[in-house]
């Protein structure tokens, strides 16, 4: 289990990398998000190819991983078309002055890289242990998964055709899945990840791919989702409310005026 591990730990370096080096020639840092989700699909294949035979289990994780990785590229590449780089490395580009290219290879490819990591272990795990079957686990992690890619998915599609519309541009999204919770795409995604996280648990040692919900968790909580979303709306009456009525993230029935 060392060795292919180590594998994919090097090759997720040489990617994050090359994604850098692109980075570099556009002047843009924000092509890192459009790598995220296809960074999961090579750690998925580089695993499910390790081993011979196709086995059940193997294919409900890389699959659910390829479909949650291309629709989120697909969806932040089109989001991200002609608009130049996302504020947030804008921001960090203006701010770490001389140091910039240094800090982004580590701040952002390398740091990536390394959650990247920790988030696809239950996949590697699954894929480079032996599958005796599906058991109740792995239903209970693919309906799991599939409750989250509602969230993200649809979450994302409404958010988008509400934007769309000139009047909405400066206004807070109120309706559709976004009446019980302010972040449905953020809570489908972590959901996706516990999802697979049930499967995980399905084969040996599969308690300790519990780090990779954690993480994403954490991270879309507290550092780069709801957190630095939410720090740009300080001061907006319109959101203050919205929040006093809204859950942040478990999606439930908005409170009462």
């Amino acid at each position: 289990m060392v060795q292919p591990i180590l594998i994919i730990a090097l090759a997720v370096f040489f990617y994050m990398t090359a994604v850098f080096f692109v980075a570099l020639l556009k002047k843009d840092n924000s092509v890192v998000d459009i790598a995220w989700g296809p960074g999961f699909v090579m750690v998925a294949l580089l695993s499910f190819f390790r081993e011979p035979g196709f086995e059940a289990r193997h294919v409900l994780v890389t699959a659910l991983v390829l479909i949650w990785a291309a629709r989120l590229a697909l969806h932040i590449y089109l989001r991200n078309k002609g608009r130049g780089e996302d504020y947030r490395y804008a921001q960090w580009r203006r701010s770490w002055g001389r140091w910039f290219v240094l800090r982004s290879f580590f701040q952002i490819f390398m740091l990536q890289g390394i959650f990247l990591l920790l988030i696809s272990y239950p996949v590697a795990l699954v894929n480079l242990s032996a599958a005796k079957g599906l058991l109740p686990l792995d239903f209970a992690g693919a309906l799991v998964w599939l409750a989250g890619f509602f969230f993200e998915a649809v979450g994302d599609y409404q958010l988008k055709k509400f934007k769309q519309k000139a009047e909405n541009r400066a206004r807070i999204m109120t309706t559709g899945l976004w009446k019980y919770t302010r972040h449905p795409n953020y809570f489908g995604e972590a959901a996706q990840w516990w999802g697979i996280f049930l499967i995980a648990l399905s084969v040996p040692g599969g308690w300790a791919a519990l780090i990779s919900p954690l993480t994403i968790t954490m991270l879309l909580l507290r550092v780069s989702g709801v957190a630095m979303l939410e720090r740009k709306y300080a001061g907006n009456e319109e959101f203050a409310e919205y929040a006093r009525r809204t859950n942040a993230f478990f999606p439930w029935f908005p409170k009462k005026s």
